[in-house]
């Protein structure tokens, strides 16, 4: 194994667990989160050497596969009329059947909202990245990482949360509740 190969591995394999949630969350509906990391881990075995700071590894890893979902959208975009859309498929051995279902409404919600919420949301409450990481990573201000989380977290409890009406007296039909 060539030093770039030993390097490489010893950066991605502590690492690899945050960088399979990240894909997984992020990619719903639009690509298999597998082809993302091996195109994402591709690219960046390619572009190592571009590397600055060993401690950005991961942020590293987080921007190319934003690039890369970003190309497949334009692409899927531009080819809608030939192919049909696909629906991710989440699949965890170890999931009970409840974690499968809320993992599935959870990622079908993240689907919902926009690049931006859905990312930040990702970074910050998936994978555990700090807002000041998020910023750097999304290349934006703290404010608008927080921002982003806030109505992100609004809109995902919109989506998630049935909200009942409370049914008044004044509108039973006569008949019902008289005695």
């Amino acid at each position: 194994m060539n030093k770039k190969q030993s390097e490489f591995l010893e950066l991605y394999e502590p690492i690899h667990d945050r960088f399979e949630r990240f894909c997984r969350a992020r990619v719903y509906g639009d690509m298999d989160f597998r082809d993302l990391m091996n195109e994402t881990l591709l690219k960046a075995y390619q572009k190592f050497e571009a590397l600055r700071s060993k401690e950005a590894f991961l942020s590293f890893l987080f921007s190319i596969s934003v690039r890369i979902l970003a190309n497949n959208k334009r692409k899927r975009k531009e080819d809608s009329d030939q192919f049909e859309k696909q629906e991710a498929l989440v699949f965890d051995l170890n999931a009970s059947t409840d974690t499968s279902t809320d993992v599935y409404f959870l990622h079908q919600a993240l689907a919902e909202l926009s690049e931006d919420q859905r990312e930040s949301i990702i970074l910050f409450e998936i994978t555990g990245f700090s807002i000041k990481e998020i910023a750097q990573i999304q290349e934006t201000s703290e404010s608008s990482v927080k921002q982003r989380l806030r109505r992100g977290r609004m809109r995902l409890k919109e989506i998630l949360t049935f909200v009942a009406l409370p049914i008044e007296a004044n509108n039973q039909p006569k008949g019902e509740g008289q005695l």
